[in-house]
């Protein structure tokens, strides 16, 4: 099974593996401990319908943290003040699941593939105790800018504005030391709903590596801050349980059926329905920012 794997590469797959059962049984625990105060606004097949969505396009590079976000919206799923925990807690184990077949499936260099992936992870520690003690206003500006910054990065990306990237499959120097830095960022920032992907992508590129080697470095990035930051959202009480439990069963389906059924797609549409959609839902949100504040003068 872990044939032609780097020993490091090994390691990162059974920490996943072991991240992805310690989050699965600490959120049930924490449902069943409340099985009696689960949301009654939240819809389990609508938030699971959700979950398959957004993973499933995830999976193929789109990112699921802004869709998800819209559609939650869109369909009054959850309060606003709940959706980073959501995003974190809900989408942890689809991304898991994405982890563990492109890290097997794509060559990285062991140390560049290690650094970034721990980098992430302590980043996402530090981001999920300041994000988890946000009211909703905070939240929804917050998101509003979030939304904003992925749908620029879509764009950069459809345009072309973003390095091509190059042909190496790790990093030395400073490069590895700065690809480690920034990365560190981008698991701060992910755990306030800005997602890893676009960005993750562009720094890849931008590095002169292989466009192939920015799937297992962002989704094992994301694989590994998303159960940190899972546990300090459960911790605090800061997620939506119903719907967090829905996105993980239907993300999981829609991860195994993106990354074994779809052999062709039309990705350019379904980019531009996403983006307007993100866009949509950025000023929603900060409409509703602006109305907080008008109601507290």
């Amino acid at each position: 099974m872990f044939e032609g794997l780097s020993t490091i590469a090994v390691v990162i797959l059974a920490i996943l593996a072991l991240m992805a059962v310690a989050v699965l049984v600490y959120m049930l625990k924490d449902i069943a401990a409340h099985k009696d105060e689960l949301e009654p606004k939240t819809n389990w097949i609508i938030s699971g319908c959700i979950g398959w969505f957004t993973n499933f396009i995830d999976t193929l590079g789109i990112g699921s943290f802004a869709p998800t976000t819209a559609l939650l919206k869109a369909f009054k799923q959850t309060d606003d003040r709940l959706i980073p925990g959501i995003l974190n807690v809900g989408c942890c184990l689809p991304v898991i699941t994405e982890a563990l077949i492109f890290i097997q499936k794509v060559e990285v260099e062991p140390i560049t593939l290690f650094g970034m992936l721990f980098a992430s992870a302590v980043g996402a520690w530090i981001g999920a105790g300041i994000v988890s003690s946000f009211d909703a206003q905070k939240v929804r500006l917050v998101m509003g800018i979030a939304l904003l910054v992925t749908a620029f990065l879509m764009l950069a990306g459809i345009f072309e504005w973003m390095p091509v990237g190059g042909d190496a499959i790790g990093l030395t120097g400073v490069k590895l030391v700065a690809a480690i830095a920034i990365n560190f960022v981008l698991g701060a920032m992910m755990t306030a709903g800005i997602g890893l992907y676009a960005p993750c992508m562009a720094l890849v590129y931008l590095m002169g590596m292989s466009p192939i080697v920015a799937f297992p470095i962002m989704m094992g990035s994301c694989a590994m801050l998303m159960p940190v930051a899972s546990f300090r959202f459960i911790k605090e009480k800061a997620y939506n349980r119903k719907a967090s439990l829905a996105i993980t069963i239907g993300g999981v389906i829609g991860v195994f059926i993106a990354a074994y059924m779809v052999t062709s797609l039309d990705m350019t549409v379904l980019r531009w329905l996403v983006i307007g959609v993100v866009i949509y839902t950025a000023l929603v949100m900060l409409r509703a920012y602006a109305k907080g504040n008008a109601a507290k003068a």
